[in-house]
């Protein structure tokens, strides 16, 4: 059973975090490297995997198949608002990370686990849709659009409560998740969040799903046990 090594980075700020999971990714691969092409007298260095959970500073990030125009705010006015921007190397569109939210990277060596990318991100979905069932929360997953929804009813429409975006190098895996715990959803108006323009689909939170504020530790406790399960590790 592979181990994980698991890190709360707590409240940091976007850029950060990102140098940070790059360095991890580096080193995972430099592993990758030594190990493939062992000379008699190498030792065969330990595969170390990463889990990074953390909140960030107000930021919008856009991914490398996404578009410009869907941040709906110029330069003066992200600096204004207090919001940064990044145009970074994850998959998917234009999103918000924010305080209130756990945002989760897995930093995974994924030739150790299987090498199907779909999969890796059907279990990303599937981690957070089983921590909802313990809130009494039904989510589920729409073809055509990754991450996690709550079923439109009749007077809501259909709501996405987590994003998900990655990006791999080698079969490293890293950026992840950003999953809307207590965060505060008026950031959304600022962009076409995903680039979905649909009217039937909007974003929410746990919090406003639940009409209360989430002991977000809790929660976290919780999506941990979830990611253990699915990909059958252990922490470290």
């Amino acid at each position: 059973m592979q181990k994980v090594i698991f890190k709360d980075l707590g409240r940091i700020a976007y850029k950060k975090a990102w140098d940070y999971q790059q360095e991890l990714l580096n080193e995972a691969v430099a592993t990758k490297k030594h190990n493939r092409y062992l000379t008699e007298g190498d030792a065969k260095r330990p595969i170390q995997h990463h889990l990074l959970f953390c909140e960030h500073s107000p930021v919008y990030t856009l991914g490398k198949s996404g578009s410009l125009d869907h941040l709906l705010l110029n330069e003066e006015e992200l600096e204004k608002k207090g919001i940064e921007f990044f145009k970074i190397n994850r998959g998917g569109d234009i999103t918000f990370h924010g305080p209130g939210q756990i945002v989760g990277y897995p930093i995974f060596d994924m030739d150790e686990f299987f090498n199907d990318v779909h999969k890796f991100v059907r279990y990303l979905e599937e981690a957070i849709i089983r921590t909802l069932v313990e809130y009494d929360l039904e989510a589920y997953r729409i073809k055509d659009y990754t991450g996690v929804w709550l079923p439109q009813t009749d007077y809501l429409p259909k709501r996405k409560i987590c994003a998900i975006g990655v990006h791999f190098s080698r079969w490293v895996s890293m950026h992840g998740f950003a999953f809307n715990v207590n965060t505060e959803l008026n950031y959304f108006q600022n962009i076409i969040p995903c680039g979905i323009k649909e009217n039937d689909k909007a974003v929410t939170s746990l919090a406003t799903e639940l009409g209360r504020t989430i002991d977000i530790d809790d929660t976290k406790t919780k999506l941990k046990r979830h990611f253990a399960q699915l990909f059958d590790f252990e922490f470290a």
